[in-house]
């Protein structure tokens, strides 16, 4: 039993004991588990609707002929929790997730403290997304210094080991973050300073600023007790970005989705998408990327073991395609190339792998700055590294929403249903923004949506 578990023990000893009622202590557990969990999921139903997708002009994608649309089949549920969830399916059959930024059984997760930044391990255990209990395993302390946050990102159980990556971030309004450049004599030029957006939305909102992707932390025990990180925010695993607070490719990575214990991977590497910056960015913003914006989707993959996980020199990262179309891939940083590019309109990206359907499944989320509403735009691909055609564009899904996927462990037998995972309405009510809950069910914690996947008949 681990600190976390003997604590919530002692809690609901403590409730037990101010009961000061003679009634067995197993009905009592059973009664205090029952009141607690209604009091933290609520259900929603509404007539089931696909969403109208309308894509921006500029939109890179064209449309998929094979996935048509997504439809929301009207059941819905919201667990009154903390947020980031990045669910990894393990070969014991739960769930295991980050979690941060809220309460859950009375712990408390901070990523917001700088020095003192923390984030939690969760274990979801159930078989039925309405049904879901969601209980903490550990409470983690790393530093963000020399940044302000310190949040969870990529996250995998693999052979029984639990790797959980973490990125930086800055938010504090009064700070400048320009947006630098290095000339060709290696001189780090200021080219802006807190300006207007090209669209002047304002650039100095909220966590404004994406730091570095620090590394991984592993756990042999299911995230009860952990072994840091040998990186820091101020010399992450890639070195990037190569001066702090400058523009960030790989800030916040996560795995793909290949199912139970990485069952569907199909050469063993563990595979991760992130969003970020480009080079020479004729639209530049502060920093030019936040935790949910940027300007395209990066890909890297990795032989997952504790021994190559936090080694940089393991690493192969996607560089584009050679003369004959096919993917290159180059173990130098330097010469990593976008997945895609859609300048302003990238954001915090997951991508599942849907077996059934033989598809990859993207979902992309992200807003004009970070206390907007944010837009979610879904793509499919037979391949992980493209071409990648788009399902659907949801404009003002959420209508904040973020952190969007799909688990693997609830897509269903055919592979035209599944469950979509997210957060929602951060915002709402701590700012004056107050963004609407939609679809039902949306909302800060995890939101949960019963989804189908429309499949045009083959002939």
């Amino acid at each position: 039993m681990n600190n976390v578990e003997k604590q919530i023990n002692g809690r609901i000893m403590k409730s037990i004991l101010n009961l000061r009622l003679h009634i067995p202590v197993f009905l009592i557990l059973i009664q205090w588990n029952s009141v607690y969990s209604q009091e933290y999921k609520k259900e929603y139903t509404y007539s089931p609707f696909i969403w109208k997708s309308e894509p921006p002009k500029n939109c890179p994608f064209e449309k998929s002929k094979e996935i048509i649309d997504i439809r929301f089949n009207g059941r819905a549920i919201r667990y009154d929790a903390p947020d980031t969830f990045y669910p990894t399916w393990a070969s014991d059959g739960h769930l295991y997730s980050p979690i941060t930024d809220g309460i859950l059984y009375g712990f408390s997760f901070n990523s917001f403290k700088g020095k003192e930044a923390s984030t939690g391990a969760a274990k979801i255990i159930g078989n039925d997304p309405l049904n879901l209990d969601i209980y903490p395993v550990s409470v983690h302390k790393s530093s963000a210094e020399p940044y302000s946050g310190r949040y969870p990102c990529g996250s995998l159980i693999h052979n029984g080991v639990w790797y959980y990556g973490t990125y930086c971030v800055d938010y504090k309004d009064s700070k400048e973050f320009p947006y630098r450049v290095r000339t060709e004599d290696g001189l780090v030029v200021d080219i802006c300073k807190c300006k207007p957006r090209y669209d002047l939305t304002d650039t100095c909102m909220n966590i404004n600023y994406i730091g570095p992707f620090v590394g991984f932390r592993t756990s042999t025990d299911y995230g009860k007790t952990w072994k840091e990180t040998p990186h820091t925010p101020d010399a992450p695993i890639f070195n990037d970005p190569g001066i702090p607070f400058t523009p960030t490719k790989i800030g916040a990575p996560h795995f793909v989705d290949f199912g139970k214990d990485m069952e569907h991977s199909p050469d063993g590497y563990a595979y991760l998408v992130a969003h970020g910056s480009i080079d020479n960015d004729v639209l530049p913003k502060v920093a030019n990327a936040s935790w949910i914006t940027g300007d395209a989707i990066y890909l890297l993959r990795v032989l997952p073991s504790v021994e190559n996980i936090n080694d940089p020199s393991k690493y192969e990262f996607f560089a584009g395609y050679d003369k004959n179309n096919e993917p290159v891939w180059t173990s130098a940083f330097n010469l990593i190339k976008p997945l895609f590019e859609w300048n302003n309109h990238c954001g915090c990206v997951n991508v599942t792998y849907n077996p059934e359907l033989e598809k990859f499944i993207m979902f992309v989320s992200y807003g004009k700055h970070t206390r907007s509403t944010f837009n979610t735009y879904v793509l499919e691909s037979n391949e992980i590294t493209g071409p990648w055609r788009l399902i659907t564009y949801m404009e003002k899904f959420g209508e904040q929403a973020y952190f969007v996927h799909t688990p693997s462990k609830f897509i269903s037998n055919d592979g035209r249903s599944a469950w979509l995972f997210y957060s929602a309405n951060f915002q709402s009510p701590n700012y004056k923004e107050n963004h609407r809950s939609y679809p039902p069910g949306s909302g800060y914690g995890l939101s949960i949506q019963e989804i189908e996947f429309i499949i045009t008949q083959k002939e």
